[in-house]
């Protein structure tokens, strides 16, 4: 069984850096796209960045455009969200996703399987 492993959440003051880390435990099958949602209390869950199997693709949400970026590792097994310019209202549980068929989505539906969320938490 598949898990994944995210890590690399915490408290950074505004303007700061952090990045977080994806890890698909136990998959030997690369062709998936792995993606970052969050969600904060009282909001709806929203796409960050997805990257496709290759890391050639990927997808930015919107709102965090030219902040952050998303990379996976040569092994395709580790997705890395790289968060900069951090601002308060990003203060949020991130999500780790991966979908099969490897196209990076912004569809949180075409996920299928998901991880526990890191919190992150910019203070202004």
């Amino acid at each position: 069984q598949v898990r994944m492993v995210e890590t690399g959440g915490g408290l950074v003051q505004a303007g700061g850096s952090l990045t977080l880390s994806c890890a698909a435990s136990g998959r030997t099958d690369r062709r998936y796209a792995m993606g970052w949602f969050r969600q904060s209390p009282g909001k709806e869950r929203e796409f960050v960045a997805a990257i496709g199997w290759s890391g050639a693709s990927t997808r930015i949400g919107d709102a965090v455009k030219g902040r952050f970026t998303i990379s996976r590792d040569t092994a395709r097994i580790t997705v890395f969200l790289r968060m900069s310019s951090l601002k308060p209202e990003d203060t949020a549980v991130y999500y780790c996703a991966e979908a099969f068929g490897g196209s990076p989505s912004e569809d949180s539906s075409a996920y299928s399987n998901w991880g526990q969320g890191v919190q992150v938490t910019v203070s202004s």
